[in-house]
Parts: structure tokens; C-alpha cells; sequence
């Protein structure tokens, strides 16, 4: 970790705003992500509509935000959050991730969330962990927009086997079943925040719960999208 808080985490060059976390210039040159679709995240032909994959088979959330591939440096930050505890990081990834959204809220018209909710750890890996990387970030993004934020809003009903060990199909299916809403979401505009996305069949699942629940939507907000 830096030895001075208020620098860069990035340059290490000092800040005028600490909390920010990273300073102008890194921001304005983070890697931009490729034309990618505004509802599965992945590479298309353009951003502003909806690719053949969606049309379909469109996935059951509404629209996904991602701040970067899975690359360095946001993939670096989540790291260290994620295995090294560095919850000094959580006000800066927060940003990131609030202005990815308001840009784009601004080019496809998203509507505003009113409930917050993370993706749950199972209870072996929470234990191994000591904590939710994820918590301090979301109670960030709640403060800033105004909405509600519920830690423990989706439960996980058992032990699934570890994903990035699975195909695709496997993961559809380790995942069946395997979460359970706790807390009332009709009419609910949600967005689901995590950390990272791959094939989205953890997204898809708890989405597909929320909307069976009465959710009025759902948006996939996450710091990276693996491409």
C-alpha cells in the first residue's frame, strides 16, 4: 500500500482531493474499452444498440456498466481489494464505477437505481476472506446517488463449486437454485454491483431471481468485463 494517502494510486503524484484516489491524468488515461454492447458488455459493431447475441438471446438484466477489461491497472486495484484488503481503495474504485455509469446514464438513458445489492460470498469463502470487498465500494455508490444499499438483500442457499473451474453450461448449472431474495423488491430499480464479470452466469441467475421477485429492472454494474 502507498505510505502517503493522499497520492495517486496510480502515479504515486499527490493529490489536491485525497479521496478521489487517482488524479486526473491516470483517470483520463485508463485503457478505454473497445465499442461493446449496452446489454451484455461484450465487444459489437457499436455501443449505442443492443448486439445479434442479445437480440437473441437477450440475458435477463437490462443493461451492464463496466470501468475496464480485465487488465491492468483496474484489474491490479481489484486485486488488491479483493486478497489484500486494501479498503483504502474502495472511495477511488467507487468513483471509477459512478462515473462509468453517469456517462452511461448519458448516452443510453438509464434510468436511476433505487436499491443497491452485491453479489453474495459463500459462507466458506466469506470465512477465508474475513470480509466482502464489494461492501465498502457499494455503501460508496449508495451515499453518492441517494438510494438504498442491502448487504445481505440476496442469501446464498448452499455451497456452489468454485466457477472459473467450469465451462460456460456448468456454470448455468452450479448456479441454479443457489441464491435466494431476502427482502422485498417489487418495483425495484436494481443494479447488481461485483467486482468482476466473465460469463455473466452469476449475474444472470440473481438477476433472473430479482425479476421473478417483482424487480421493475435490473443493471449489471461491475469494475471489470472480462472481453
Amino acid at each position: 500500500m502507498l505510505s502517503i494517502p493522499a497520492a495517486c494510486w496510480l502515479c504515486q503524484m499527490p493529490l489536491a482531493l485525497a479521496h478521489h484516489g487517482c488524479c486526473s491524468l491516470c483517470l483520463r488515461n485508463l485503457p478505454r474499452l473497445p465499442a461493446c454492447c449496452p446489454r451484455c458488455g461484450l465487444p459489437a459493431a457499436t455501443s449505442r444498440l443492443e448486439c445479434g447475441r442479445c437480440l437473441l438471446h437477450p440475458p435477463a438484466w437490462q443493461h451492464m456498466v463496466a470501468v475496464s477489461d480485465w487488465q491492468p491497472p483496474v484489474r491490479e486495484l481489484v486485486k488488491r481489494l479483493k486478497f489484500f484488503r486494501a479498503n483504502a481503495l474502495s472511495s477511488m474504485l467507487a468513483r471509477l464505477l459512478l462515473l462509468r455509469w453517469l456517462a452511461a446514464r448519458r448516452e443510453h438513458g438509464l434510468c436511476r437505481p433505487t436499491l443497491l445489492l452485491t453479489v453474495p460470498l459463500q459462507k466458506k469463502r466469506a470465512w477465508q476472506r474475513g470480509y466482502h470487498q464489494m461492501e465498502s465500494v457499494t455503501r460508496s455508490l449508495a451515499h453518492w446517488l441517494g438510494c438504498r444499499y442491502l448487504p445481505a438483500g440476496i442469501r446464498p442457499l448452499r455451497q456452489t463449486a468454485v466457477q472459473h473451474s467450469l465451462t460456460a453450461r456448468a456454470r448455468r448449472r452450479n448456479l441454479r437454485g443457489a441464491f435466494r431474495v431476502v427482502t422485498g423488491v417489487r418495483d425495484e430499480h436494481i443494479a447488481l454491483i461485483d467486482d468482476v464479470v466473465t460469463t455473466g452466469s452469476t449475474a444472470g441467475e440473481m438477476s433472473r431471481i430479482l425479476l421473478a421477485a417483482g424487480a421493475a429492472s435490473v443493471q449489471i454494474w461491475c469494475l471489470c468485463r472480462t472481453l
